[in-house]
């Protein structure tokens, strides 16, 4: 297998083409040192050494294809402001075509955090997590039903910012069914109704609690079996659970597979999810099947894992991890 996933690492990914829908953020960092108490407040003063603006949310999904060489493409929502500006030159640089990106009265979301050393010290967030009105939900879909023709499959990363409402997950779905494409999604809260049919659904263990009755243990028994009642209740293919230092596990239909993550210092978990996601997509698109997709993404998130802050995996990397 891992022969079968270096060639197509190597040699396969840039025949595939992915659309991202979800909701898109800017991740920006201050990078900095704590040396002293401010006289103001108790609080530590963090000069800053390094600024760092990154793409997050459904658009660090999109970043993980582009930088593994898939043609990408991503739907979404951002402000008309300077974040929005920013945002949008990124997408450019990485090669994602983002004609499907709207502008509405919401700013764009962005997360700024202030780290030193390794440690983040604060986490300030700008948003508007209200649902998209019904002008903004109609330029949207009209913008995913002149894309959808195009592509190999379709990622919805919902983050819960408006932008994945049942009204547009339930048009995607359906659009992608009738045409026999793949949907994977990566949830938020607990209305998982709206993701009803979907292909595949890849929940954290806090995600899949939350939908569930009563509360699973991190073990293969139990995941197993609410995982196989989540796929009969949604009608699902299957789902992918990702679970931290246990690695992750996909229950497809009656194939099971049980991943271990490898061991390593982990620095940052930020954005693991959305390689996760990604990477299992675009092997979907280059018709691997769902276990071995499964390995990659995980090889992949091991890579992210080590990293500080969100972090976008490139082929190289994933070779050499392979």
């Amino acid at each position: 297998m891992i022969d079968e996933l270096k060639n197509f690492v190597a040699e396969g990914m840039g025949a595939c083409k992915i659309l991202v829908v979800g909701d898109v953020m800017l991740d920006k960092y201050y990078f900095g040192e704590v040396t002293r108490i401010s006289p103001e407040a108790p609080v530590p003063i963090a000069r800053v050494m390094e600024i760092k603006e990154t793409l997050g949310g459904a658009a660090n999904v999109a970043h993980n294809l582009a930088l593994l060489g898939c043609r990408t493409s991503i739907i979404g929502q951002i402000g008309r402001d300077n974040h929005g500006e920013i945002f949008l030159s990124k997408l450019k640089n990485c090669g994602v075509d983002y004609s499907g990106v709207i502008e509405s009265s919401k700013p764009t979301t962005t997360k700024t955090r202030v780290i030193s050393g390794h440690q983040q010290m604060i986490r300030l967030d700008f948003e508007d997590a209200s649902e998209l009105d019904g002008a903004a939900t109609d330029e949207l879909l009209k913008k995913f039903s002149a894309q959808v023709d195009g592509v190999d499959g379709v990622i919805i990363s919902d983050y819960g910012k408006g932008v994945c409402t049942k009204k547009i997950c339930r048009e995607i779905i359906g659009a992608c069914r009738a045409q026999k494409k793949f949907v994977v999604v990566d949830p938020k809260g607990d209305n998982w109704q709206k993701y009803f049919d979907a292909s595949f659904i890849t929940p954290n263990l806090k995600e899949l609690n939350a939908i569930l009755p009563k509360k699973i243990s991190n073990v293969d028994a139990q995941i197993e079996e609410a995982a196989q009642k989540v796929i009969d209740e949604f009608n699902l293919r299957g789902l992918i659970v990702t679970r931290s230092a246990e690695g992750l596990s996909l229950i497809d239909g009656e194939k099971i597979s049980h991943i271990k993550a490898r061991a390593q210092e982990v620095f940052d978990v930020s954005g693991a999810g959305d390689t996760v996601i990604a990477v299992f997509a675009l092997a979907l698109a280059g018709k691997l099947d769902a276990a071995a997709a499964a390995y990659l993404a995980n090889v992949a998130a091991g890579v992210v894992v080590a990293k500080v802050g969100t972090y976008a995996v490139n082929r190289e990397e994933l070779l050499n991890a392979l």
